[in-house]
């Protein structure tokens, strides 16, 4: 086992939603003694802390059946300064959508591949079913089983590295 392993979980969120579920993985990786996790807003994180990192988590919400903007910005700033510097290390997404969501994890699915990024996990997504304009734009409160699903990625994001599994 090897210590002083880096989770890095970047993550986008307007109505709050993404930044639970993020908030959520970061507690459950916490849990586990040798990691560190750093827990950045997509404008605070650049090229530094993704080559800094062992392991991803990337949360959003799904806009516009897309990542958010900043997250996208977050890789555009990004990616060329890890190009080729991060090949195979783990990565999971979190998303939080209205209706689908699966347009957005293809999104990072995309973005992680051109990094060689290696998906541990299935992207989990959490649906909020919200479809009118005040739905969309009001504040999220994520179910207690969604949050539950968020730490237990995070938790086994963090064991994984650790033990040295990705």
């Amino acid at each position: 086992m090897s210590a002083g392993k880096i989770l890095l979980i970047v993550y986008h969120s307007m109505t709050g939603g993404a930044r639970q579920m993020a908030e959520a993985a970061c507690a459950g990786a916490m849990t586990e003694p040798g990691v560190q996790v750093s827990l950045l807003h997509a404008t605070q994180a650049g090229p530094h802390d993704v080559l800094a990192a062992d392991g991803y988590l990337f949360a959003t919400p799904e806009n516009l059946a897309a990542i958010s903007g900043q997250l996208k910005d977050f890789f555009d700033r990004s990616y060329y300064a890890a190009l080729d510097r991060v090949n195979g290390r783990p990565y999971a997404s979190l998303i939080c959508a209205g209706s689908d969501g699966h347009n957005a994890a293809r999104q990072i699915e995309r973005i992680a591949t051109g990094w060689r990024l290696k998906p541990v996990a299935e992207p989990l997504i959490v649906c909020t079913h919200a479809q009118t304009t005040e739905a969309i734009l009001a504040p999220k409160q994520i179910g207690q089983e969604d949050l539950d699903a968020c730490r237990a990625l995070g938790e086994s994001m963090a064991a994984g590295l650790v033990l040295g599994v990705f």
